[in-house]
This record gives C-alpha cells, sequence and structure tokens, in this order.
C-alpha cells in the first residue's frame, strides 16, 4: 500500500463517534474485527488547539494498532488529504446499528 493513502474512518464506541485519520485500514487476522494502523493527528499549527482532535489525540496516543470491531464502523473513505480527527456523542438514533443477522436455524439430530 502506497505510503501517502490516507484513510477517514468514522465508528462509534461506548455512546461516542469518532472520525480518525490513518495511513493503513485491513482486515484483521481476529474475526469481526478491522485492522487500523498508522493513526494521523493534525500538526497544523502549535498556537491553535482544537479541543476535539487534542482528546482524540490523548485517547490514541500510545496506539499502535487499533482493532475496532467491524458493526461499529460506520464508513471508510480514501481521502487526498488528512483532515481533522474528533469524537463527538451521539444520540441513541446516530449509532451505527448492528448488523442484521439471519434467525439461526436449530440442527437436526439423528436419534
Amino acid at each position: 500500500m502506497n505510503n501517502k493513502t490516507i484513510f477517514r474512518i468514522l465508528f462509534s464506541s461506548q455512546g461516542k463517534g469518532y472520525e480518525i485519520y490513518a495511513r493503513s485500514v485491513e482486515q484483521a487476522e481476529m474475526y469481526g474485527f478491522i485492522a487500523v494502523e498508522g493513526l494521523l493527528f493534525g500538526e497544523k499549527s502549535a498556537l491553535l488547539l482544537d479541543p476535539s482532535e487534542e482528546s482524540l489525540k490523548n485517547e490514541f496516543q500510545d496506539v499502535k494498532r487499533l482493532l475496532i470491531p467491524f458493526h461499529q464502523i460506520g464508513r471508510i473513505d480514501e481521502v487526498a488529504k488528512e483532515g481533522r480527527g474528533k469524537i463527538v456523542s451521539l444520540t441513541p438514533q446516530e449509532l451505527v446499528p448492528p448488523p442484521s443477522m439471519p434467525p439461526a436455524t436449530p440442527s437436526k439430530r439423528e436419534p
């Protein structure tokens, strides 16, 4: 994957909506998870601090690889340039709904 590729990942966790930017997104070895590596945090200006981006940076500052459950991801975009990451509180209606699963059919046992 090109080192200049940038992805924007939108996901929800614990009642919050996250928008993060990263260099790498792929299916994790662990079933049902997406692996995100190379998190990017805006270093635009030391004079202007964005509180939402600072809280995001504090939460993920030591994270090398983030594993996000598939059902919590709302969207993944490949973008031309990095934007400002953020964390926002979500209402129950805004949370990413879990995927619908087909009803389980009971297995037939042989007597």
